[in-house]
């Protein structure tokens, strides 16, 4: 008898093209989980409703363009089961009654909600969608009954709102979901070409589907050490987003070069970005070349979501009978 392998549950939205920050933050992440892991990856694409429900006409691409990426990226459908939410009716079931029984200060102290609408003042978030989504993120979670989810910190409090209502849930009716633990993603912030966290919203990305010279083109406007205004100027690369990007992709005998030159006006900040471009780019070049053949065969794109949705349904429709059966309906 073997032991099961304890099971992941991470998702990601469709609202937009994938970055570097993603590449590092998550998907190096999944990567190493799936070998490790029963994985269950899926595409948010009713999420990316909550703040984009009057701007549907790009979500299909979106949706395609990440799944792109997963799989260049080194996510493995035969090791890991890749699928897109609205595939499976149960989460949209789940999430309704899930809502029936959630408080809505409990939504309202949700610290991401206020964050959220004051960055995003020029778009009605005074919704139910927008402010009812992490219900429907706790019904896509509890779902699949996960032992771990993969997070970043901003994201605690949505999974602890997911383990509040599976401990209300249980209490209410019976023991149906365990408590996901949360599995912290360890990686640095990747900052954008302004100096900012790299974001969809801020448009600073460096994308996974950009070419080899729009990548180039990009790192050549990044800021860097405001202070240094002439090439004859000292730089300080602790404030210096360009060195950041140093410490993430070049060996450390080269982040120990750039580090003193540029202190020392050594080095100018051109060629200190050429130099980082040369280490994006051969760490992209694998993934870029995965990604024009899977643009060339969207049969193996829609094979792999189709069997991906089929595993994901068979593991929902159970969890659905179990809450039904506890509730009495």
């Amino acid at each position: 008898m073997t032991t099961p392998r304890k099971r992941v549950l991470s998702g990601m939205q469709p609202s937009g093209l994938l970055h570097l920050g993603n590449y590092l933050g998550a998907l190096e992440n999944w990567k190493g989980l799936q070998n490790e892991f029963e994985c269950y990856f899926f595409v948010a694409d009713w999420h990316a409703l909550s703040t984009n429900y009057a701007n549907t006409g790009r979500i299909r691409e979106f949706v395609r363009e990440l799944l792109i990426d997963w799989l260049a990226a080194g996510i493995d459908p035969a090791k890991a089961t890749v699928f897109v939410q609205s595939r499976i009716p149960e989460h949209a079931v789940l999430h309704l009654l899930l809502s029936m029984m959630t408080p809505v200060s409990w939504l309202e102290r949700n610290p991401t909600y206020k964050e959220k609408r004051e960055e995003m003042k020029e778009r009605d978030l005074s919704t139910y969608g927008f402010l009812g989504y992490p219900v429907l993120q706790a019904a896509d979670i509890l779902i699949y009954k996960p032992d771990f989810v993969p997070v970043g910190k901003d994201q605690l409090p949505h999974l602890e709102l997911t383990r509040e209502l599976a401990r209300r849930f249980n209490s209410l009716y019976r023991p149906v979901f365990q408590e996901p633990v949360e599995l912290l993603t360890k990686f640095p912030k990747v900052l954008g070409t302004d100096g900012r966290k790299m974001s969809k919203s801020y448009g600073n990305t460096i994308n996974l589907s950009d070419s080899e010279p729009v990548v180039r083109q990009k790192l050549k406007t990044m800021v860097t050490d405001p202070a240094r205004v002439r090439r004859h100027d000292p730089g300080n690369p602790d404030v210096c987003p360009v060195y950041d990007f140093h410490k993430i992709f070049s060996l450390p005998v080269i982040q120990e070069q750039i580090n003193t030159e540029c202190r020392t006006a050594t080095i100018g900040c051109i060629d200190c970005k050429k130099l980082v471009a040369d280490r994006i780019v051969e760490r992209m070049t694998p993934l870029w070349d995965a990604r024009v053949a899977l643009s060339k065969d969207p049969a193996r794109l829609d094979d792999i979501v189709t069997e991906g949705s089929h595993r994901a349904g068979e593991a929902a429709k159970a969890t659905l009978h179990d809450v039904n059966e506890a509730m009495n309906i």
